[in-house]
Parts: C-alpha cells; sequence; structure tokens
C-alpha cells in the first residue's frame, strides 16, 4: 500500500474499561480498522486523564485505576479515515460509553511496511 502527502488523522478517545461485544471497545476497534483496510491503527494508553464527566484517571501508586484513557490514532486518507469514522461512531454508540473522537489534516512523509529499504 502507498499512502503519501495529504491524509487525515482520527483520533478516539475512550476508557480502557470499556467494552463491546465483550470484548475491549478499543480492540474492536483496531480490528475493524484492520479489516476495512485502513493503513495502521495505534492504541496509546494514558497515565492520567479525565473526560467530559470530571471523574479522573490515574496510574498513580495510591489511586490505581483499571479504566486509564486510551486514544486510537488511525492515519489514512480522507476517503478511508471517514468511512472509519462513521463506523466507530456506531461502535461507540452502542457500547453506550462516552468518548470524543477529533480530526486534522496529516502530511504524510513516509508510510512503509518493516524491513523494506
Amino acid at each position: 500500500m502507498r499512502l503519501e502527502g495529504e491524509g487525515k488523522l482520527l483520533r478516539i478517545f475512550i476508557g480502557e474499561a470499556d467494552r463491546f461485544a465483550h470484548q475491549p471497545l478499543y480492540e474492536q476497534l483496531v480490528l475493524k480498522a484492520r479489516e476495512m483496510g485502513l493503513a495502521g491503527a495505534t492504541v496509546l494508553r494514558g497515565i492520567e486523564g479525565f473526560g467530559a464527566r470530571s471523574r479522573m484517571h490515574t496510574a498513580k501508586i495510591l489511586r490505581l485505576s483499571e479504566d486509564l484513557p486510551v486514544v486510537i490514532e488511525v492515519v489514512d486518507t480522507e476517503e478511508k479515515v471517514d468511512g472509519f469514522a462513521a463506523i466507530a461512531g456506531e461502535m461507540i454508540a452502542q457500547a453506550g460509553v462516552g468518548a470524543m473522537i477529533t480530526e486534522e489534516r496529516a502530511h504524510v512523509i513516509r508510510y512503509t511496511a518493516g524491513g523494506q529499504k
């Protein structure tokens, strides 16, 4: 797959404990992105944060949380990201969890599979 130039970056902010079909929501979103042929997806686990309800989630020793903030990032063409965003929104709605989805333009400088020269 070749991806260079203008693309779109999608970020989905959810909680680590959020579930969809009895599986972690972040995992199901990544699998859906792969199924849809997107260039890639990365899940980032935060050490602290809060959302719309202002409830703190932290990895501090005295306040161990099993629901840390999670961000899923996806970069691809505008068309592919828009298609995935619509499906991700439906999955989040079905899961009944709080979430935020953002997007911005991304300029892809290089996209290659590992091991290529």
